[in-house]
């Protein structure tokens, strides 16, 4: 019940966004004529954009590129979750979204007529960290309860690791930013997190003396996680060169994130509420893609699809290759 109210606000912020728009002023949908504010989409909290495309933003970057689009203003909405993100998109009052591959997947899953514009980040650790020094492995929480976030990448790595070792457990939603409680008092005997900023959960939990009891990095690297770049189908047929325009900005925003790395990582910092020491512990290169479409990006996101099809948590498989949006390949259905 303790989850559950502090799950309604967020909801119900999603719920309205979907209802009322995101943007002010005349049409705001995702077939509008003239974009002029560009809507987006992301997982956090403040409405600010992180990452290398926030570093971009940052650095006066991104604005300049989207201007030959007609773009003038960026408008950005937070979601404490993937599948509220959803929500908005599937009301068109997202125009494109960045967040994790899990949630992304079982959207188009669901048919919601998306195209995934790039594989923007991959090799996302996660961990599950424990309290009672008890519990030193994934097998000591058979039949205990397990925090994590729902529908998140963190929840198909812990579904997916279990699942490996043979394990049952009863998994309890719960987001990162709520977990430290009920792991104190013992509500759950673990709680999956994040490893990646702004957050840093997993790194700041162990910096407060939970320990790691399994990890995607040390344990599980087939089931690390990816971040996509996703857009409406609606939208990228009514404005043609968003599709190109929005894949290059990635693409070097990457690029240049890789180039600078110590800037980059001040930036991290400064985008944090989490102590200097976690936030630089949790910003890795090898989360930053330097191809949309790796070799090792579709690997893991094929892996991730075939693991939902499986539970059943995606309706009706479908083709990646055709999910893919390749600048002159026509929308399949």
């Amino acid at each position: 019940m303790r989850n559950l109210k502090r799950l309604v606000p967020a909801v119900v912020a999603a719920l309205a966004l979907v209802l009322s728009g995101c943007g002010s002023g005349g049409d705001n949908s995702a077939t509008r004529t003239e974009i002029k504010t560009l809507r987006i989409g992301t997982i956090g909290s403040g409405n600010v954009l992180t990452g290398t495309l926030g570093f971009a933003h940052q650095r006066g970057a991104l604005l300049p590129a989207l201007k030959p689009l007609g773009v003038d203003n960026i408008e950005v909405y937070s979601f404490p979750n993937g599948p509220d993100l959803n929500q908005a998109l599937v009301g068109g009052r997202l125009d494109v979204a960045g967040y994790g591959d899990t949630p992304a997947l079982v959207a188009r899953g669901s048919g919601l007529k998306t195209r995934l514009l790039g594989i923007v980040s991959v090799n996302y650790n996660a961990g599950v960290v424990a309290k009672d020094p008890a519990v030193r492995t994934l097998k000591d929480l058979a039949g205990k309860k397990i925090g994590v976030q729902s529908g998140s990448y963190i929840d198909r790595y812990l579904q997916g690791a279990l699942q490996a070792e043979g394990i049952k457990a009863e998994l309890v939603h719960l987001l990162a930013t709520d977990a430290e409680a009920p792991l104190n008092g013992g509500d759950v005997a673990a709680v999956a997190l994040p490893d990646v900023n702004p957050s840093a959960s997993l790194q700041a939990f162990l910096a407060k003396g939970f320990h790691l009891v399994d990890s995607v990095r040390y344990n599980h690297p087939a089931v690390a996680g990816t971040s996509a770049a996703v857009s409406s189908q609606d939208f990228l047929d009514t404005h043609k060169d968003f599709g190109p325009a929005w894949q290059t900005i990635l693409i070097e925003a990457n690029k240049y994130a890789l180039q600078h790395w110590d800037e980059y990582v001040n930036y991290e910092v400064s985008q944090s509420k989490a102590p200097e020491a976690v936030v630089r512990a949790t910003a890795r290169p090898e989360y930053i893609a330097e191809d949309l479409f790796s070799a090792q990006g579709v690997g893991l996101l094929t892996g991730t699809k075939q693991f939902l099809v499986d539970q059943k948590k995606i309706r009706e498989d479908f083709s990646l290759e055709d999910w893919f949006y390749r600048p002159g390949k026509p929308a399949q259905s």
